[in-house]
């Protein structure tokens, strides 16, 4: 029986390393190919522009010529141990004049509404929303209720609002991010500002691995997205959805701008609103004191929180988005895309690819053993699986650099290793959310989930620079 399932288990292993090595050529190329244009890009605006002019801070932009307050919508479900501090942070440090924060609670939830009443009293610049149904419902489900009181508000008060800021209940925001959204809103239907995962200590390889993941992310991709020409997603926190772009938009919706059937209506939204001629804005603007104005917040710092959040995304866009959004009549579009939607199969050939190095290193053990002989790889398996290395060196060398620039050398040679734990958490990710995606086929909805929001004591935070915004909620 053996003699007849190694010889099959050696021709098996040759062709998961056929196919990944082929499935990893193709992927590479098109991350090369994407490399080689944030380059030329990076160099043409050092040489070419920032040589010739100086770099502009937060602090020095000019006030907006137009009139109009900030709405920033805040959806709260089960929050009640950030919520008070967040709002508190923000009524301190943000000095922008015309400002509402609306934050939705849910009847059944009294903790928060105690929270929320709480950090708001004494100031006019927060509005408790109730939603109309028990909790919880979806994020987009919020949202919409609190574009409705917004609308109520502009109706009662003959004031308008110019712009729609989103934050989730555990954001640590900028202090000038205000004005950054008020200076750039006017000239497009959204302004995103970069993300800034931070992790605690105990958590230096799950939360750790969304700081590496965003910072390329935030650092290349997004950047790039916006100087190819191409819509802009948003991340759903740190970004600002001009009013206007929303109305039109809520006449074809009901008046509910927030897609409350989509897994990830912030990255919909945005591709929405600045797809043809609306421009979206990815903001890296730094302040005088060098520090970039993002949104902060922790990520999930265990296994099973983290494969919930990243299935969500997944199904969302890498499964659902095929079917909501389709394709567009631009080579550019379809190309970032595509690069959305890749995450699940990329995810399926990793865990080939994982599976292929343990039946080499099986296969490799009873060699040893000279229990087996193993068929040698062919000549151009070998070319293959050497030029996939050179590329995986590549890929490991360009994440290690944004990371670098975000949080420094350690967190950069942490990097590394931490690929594996990416790889993981994605194939996990990527198995759940093809089970809820084609569970929905049938009929069956998928269930929006909730990410838990949390801010650990500074005491078990790892002191990672950006500090600004932290250092101040301490």
């Amino acid at each position: 029986m053996i003699d007849v399932i190694l010889p099959f288990i050696d021709i098996f292993q040759k062709e998961l390393l056929l196919f990944a090595s082929v499935c990893f050529l193709i992927g590479s190329i098109d991350d090369i190919v994407f490399d080689g244009l944030w380059i030329g890009h990076s160099l043409r605006r050092k040489y070419f522009v920032y040589n010739q002019h100086d770099r502009a801070v937060v602090e020095n932009l000019p006030a907006a010529q137009d009139d109009g307050r900030l709405a920033i919508f805040v959806p709260a479900w089960k929050e009640a141990g950030v919520i008070s501090a967040m709002l508190r942070r923000c009524l301190e440090q943000w000095e922008h004049p015309n400002f509402r924060i609306y934050v939705g609670c849910y009847p059944n939830d009294p903790d928060t509404i105690s929270a929320v009443s709480m950090a708001a009293r004494g100031s006019d610049k927060v509005r408790l929303v109730l939603c109309d149904q028990a909790g919880p419902t979806s994020k987009a489900d919020c949202l919409n209720r609190l574009w409705s009181a917004l609308c109520q508000d502009e109706i009662g008060e003959s004031d308008n609002f110019k712009a729609v800021v989103l934050h989730d209940a555990e954001d640590l925001v900028h202090p000038k991010a205000l004005e950054l959204f008020d200076h750039l809103i006017s000239r497009a239907a959204l302004v995103q500002l970069p993300v800034i995962p931070r992790r605690a200590i105990k958590s230096r390889w799950v939360a750790g691995h969304y700081g590496d993941e965003f910072a390329e992310m935030h650092g290349k991709q997004m950047v790039l997205r916006e100087a190819l020409g191409v819509s802009i997603p948003s991340a759903g926190v740190g970004c600002a959805f001009a009013k206007d772009a929303l109305a039109r938009l809520a006449v074809y919706t009901r008046g509910k701008p927030f897609d409350a059937t989509s897994m990830t209506e912030d990255y919909e939204l945005g591709l929405h609103l600045t797809d043809g001629n609306s421009r979206g804005i990815f903001a890296r603007l730094r302040d005088q004191q060098g520090q970039l104005v993002a949104t902060q917040e922790f990520f999930p710092d265990n296994l099973e929180d983290a494969v919930k959040q990243k299935s969500r995304w997944m199904a969302g866009i890498a499964l659902s988005g095929w079917d909501r959004l389709g394709w567009k009549p631009c080579w550019r579009e379809n190309w970032m895309r595509l690069r959305d939607r890749k995450a699940s199969l990329a995810a399926i050939v990793l865990a080939f690819a994982y599976l292929a190095i343990v039946l080499t290193g099986l296969l490799g053990l009873l060699g040893m053993l000279e229990l087996y002989r193993p068929e040698p790889l062919s000549p151009h398996l070998k070319t293959l699986l050497l030029i996939n290395a050179v590329f995986l060196m590549w890929r490991l060398i360009m994440r290690g650099h944004f990371v670098f620039r975000l949080y420094g050398m350690r967190e950069a040679l942490l990097s590394i290793p931490r690929t594996l734990v990416s790889n993981i958490i994605n194939i996990m990710a990527a198995r759940r959310a093809m089970v809820q995606y084609i569970g929905s086929l049938s009929g069956r909805p998928m269930a929006w989930e909730k990410t838990d929001h949390f801010i650990p004591n500074i005491s078990e935070t790892r002191q990672l620079p950006p500090l600004e915004v932290l250092s101040r909620s301490g």
